[in-house]
């Protein structure tokens, strides 16, 4: 009852908002003439390629335009001001972009959770919901779709929230592209971009791209390397077909500042943990994969849908682990290595008009995943003293799989000229299996296997106000699993399968228009969710996982954005986010009555998660000539653990930028100029929720500044 009373102090607002909008679309008949003629933004991301305006979802088109003004190596860069989405660059390049979308994935410490990743149709997250953002080229992408709320089940396992990238196709004449850009703390990017359409059916269009990135970083031990290619050919066949191809290599060698205590950001927030770099702290990733998508339609009612993909990836971490740690024979070492196998494909059938008014989607996805890992000391005795940084004994030998197969099935029928409903039931399953090859003295068989399913049902009515105004309404149900890495170590020791997979019940109410004053967007949402998977403290130097019995979430999401005049756009959005524990979690105690993991109270907050963010951006864009931009970003306070024992302080940036494009029928010269943090604020730009050695704080770049020259050749 408590949680229901909370969501209806929202409703107000929203039936507010909405009068307010519908008196202005009634005020002026002219408005309606012209809004018609605005263009039609499609969104691809919940399967149906509708009109953004219709599509009953809280889902967002970013293009990837020649204007952004900055060096094309975070995702951070191009996905700044969507509502609802916390995106968090460490200056860490040894972990991966901490993102979550309206609460869900905050408790990563590294990688991505909760959170379902695609590029061109392939998944960048593994059947138990861990993924990355670092196979994504920035160089060739044409646009993202960020897709939130209930209609996220649509993607099954770990989806609080879908990103989905998708590669540029060639087009018009063959061309090459030839880029650098520079920056603070001796960054470079160096690019070559190659690209042309198909004059002929059946001829490829081509898109290929590799850079090579570097920089000393901005704290202490926080070099990094990276290079990134990418490769796209398309073909439009004679039968109506269409298939994709895309290759994809990334390769990075990055040190690991760690994070800091609070004195310790507060006194030099360059510093690195390990002042002396007993442990050199750092990371290796190499990973290719391929994938093949084919759509045919067979009639004018049916359509195929049809992606295949493979993959490897390959990582070596030294962590900061003393030798005394691992002293336990249960400790699997200061050292992870493992080399993982990935595939899955997904077939799709598409029937429109079957039924006056209708459309239906049936479909199967498989993905699996193979893991060879292994763990070893991270050090060697040298006159019986530990030289740390190397690879020593091994201590963790293991092979895991992973594998689901989930059907799913969506339809959509228009049962009045203004209404229509969207609904999908998917049934998400994943399999776990371990075989523990390192059985030794004191240290047991880990082996073991568990399964974990559910039905996810999802519904939406939408309501065509206008032609310029839509309202929808939308429920969903969540599921998320952990992922191996969660469930590698319990407080009983070996595999901890008694973790159970969170579920969630997901509310939202939306508002959309486009129209001569913007595009504009407004949602009330509300997430309850059971068996929430949250820390169960550090157990030997181990995090293990545990539990919640319920969380909450609950918030509102603006977004606005206009050309003001000409070239001149304007861009806004807020967010608000309340997110809580929803019932008491009690303390764990080790066999000696020691508290390994504290009570957590009714009430406390979620961390690593702001509950206010506003962004506001302004820029002049014109195709070609002097270009610029300035835009400020503000994020509340994050707690930086279950018991809210500290925060990250709140902050607002500043950034600016300005360019200038010159181009004619051969030639296009493009140069751009950036400053981040203007007024150089000292301030946390993420934290490492509930790390077991209070070193939360992973302070933020003060004022820095980047520029680079491109120039493109067509033949």
């Amino acid at each position: 009852m408590q949680s229901t009373r909370r969501f209806k102090l929202f409703k107000p607002s929203l039936l507010c908002l909405t009068a307010c909008i519908n008196q202005n679309m009634y005020a002026d008949t002219e408005m309606t003439t012209a809004v018609q003629q605005l263009p039609t933004i499609i969104i691809a991301a919940t399967r149906t390629d509708s009109d953004w305006l219709k599509t009953p979802a809280s889902v967002y088109r970013v293009e990837q335009d020649n204007h952004q003004n900055n060096m094309g190596v975070n995702l951070s860069e191009t996905l700044i001001g969507v509502p609802g989405l916390q995106l968090n660059n460490r200056e860490n390049y040894a972990q991966d972009l901490q993102i979550s979308m309206r609460g869900f994935g905050a408790r990563s410490t590294f990688g991505v959770r909760g959170i379902r990743l695609y590029v061109d149709g392939i998944p960048a997250t593994m059947p138990d919901g861990q993924g990355q953002t670092s196979n994504i080229d920035l160089s060739s992408l044409d646009h993202i779709e960020v897709l939130g709320g209930p209609f996220s089940s649509l993607y099954g396992n770990s989806s609080g929230g879908t990103i989905l990238t998708t590669t540029k196709e060639g087009q018009g004449r063959d061309s090459v592209e030839l880029g650098y850009a520079g920056g603070s703390h001796h960054k470079g990017r160096a690019n070559i971009l190659l690209q042309g359409g198909a004059e002929k059916s059946n001829e490829p269009s081509y898109v290929i791209s590799s850079s090579y990135f570097d920089t000393d970083g901005y704290r202490e031990h926080s070099a990094a390397r990276k290079v990134l290619s990418n490769a796209k050919l398309t073909w439009n066949l004679e039968d109506g077909s269409k298939v994709n191809w895309v290759v994809n290599h990334v390769d990075i060698n990055a040190d690991d500042p760690q994070g800091l205590t609070r004195d310790q950001w507060q006194a030099n927030p360059k510093q690195v943990n390990d002042a002396k770099n007993i442990y050199d702290v750092r990371k290796e990733i190499q990973q290719t994969q391929t994938g093949l998508t084919w759509t045919k339609p067979i009639d004018d009612k049916n359509e195929l849908y049809a992606m295949a993909y493979a993959g490897q990836r390959a990582v070596t971490q030294y962590q900061s682990i003393p030798s005394t740690a691992q002293a336990n024979p249960r400790h699997a070492g200061g050292v992870i290595d493992f080399s993982r196998d990935y595939y899955g494909t997904d077939l799709r059938w598409t029937g429109k008009d079957l039924l006056p008014n209708t459309r239906f989607s049936i479909g199967l996805a498989f993905d699996a995943m193979d893991e060879d890992r292994q763990g070893y000391e991270n050090f060697i005795l040298e006159n019986n003293k530990p030289h740390y940084g190397v690879k020593g004994k091994l201590r963790r030998d293991e092979t895991n799989t992973l594998w689901n197969l989930d059907p799913y099935l969506q339809a959509s029928w228009q049962f009045l000229p203004t209404w229509h409903i969207d609904t999908g039931l998917r049934y998400s399953n994943v399999h776990y299996q371990s075989k523990d090859h390192y059985v030794v003295r004191n240290n047991g068989d880990d082996s073991g296997k568990t399964d974990y399913s559910k039905l996810l049902p999802s519904a939406a009515l939408t309501w065509e106000i206008t032609p310029e105004l839509t309202s929808y309404i939308s429920y969903a149900q969540g599921f998320e699993t952990p992922t191996f890495t969660e469930m590698a170590y319990s407080k009983n020791d070996g595999m901890n399968f008694s973790l159970k997979p969170a579920s969630s019940d997901n509310y939202e109410i939306g508002l959309k228009s486009q129209n001569q004053l913007g595009d504009f967007t407004a949602a009330v949402f509300q997430s309850k969710t059971q068996n929430d998977i949250v820390s169960a403290g550090t157990l030997d130097g181990r995090a293990t996982f545990r539990n919640a019995d319920k969380t909450l979430r609950q918030g509102v999401e603006l977004s606005w954005n206009k050309n003001i005049w000409r070239d001149l756009n304007a861009q806004a959005s807020y967010s608000y986010l309340d997110a809580k524990f929803d019932a008491e979690v009690p303390e764990i105690t080790d066999s000696h009555g020691k508290v390994i993991a504290a009570r957590v109270a009714d009430g406390n907050y979620i961390p690593g998660v702001a509950r206010n963010q506003a962004y506001f951006a302004l820029g002049w864009r014109p195709e070609i000539g002097f270009n610029a931009g300035v835009d400020v970003r503000y994020t509340d306070k994050i707690y930086v653990d279950d018991v809210n024992s500290d925060t990250a302080p709140s902050y607002s940036v500043t950034s600016a930028n300005m360019g200038y494009v010159w181009k004619n029928t051969d030639w296009k010269i493009r140069t751009f100029a950036r400053v981040d943090n203007l007024f150089d604020k000292k301030y946390v730009g993420s934290v490492i929720v509930n790390d077991g050695n209070g070193r939360f704080f992973e302070p933020a770049d003060g004022m820095n500044w980047n520029a680079g020259l491109s120039v493109m050749k067509a033949f």
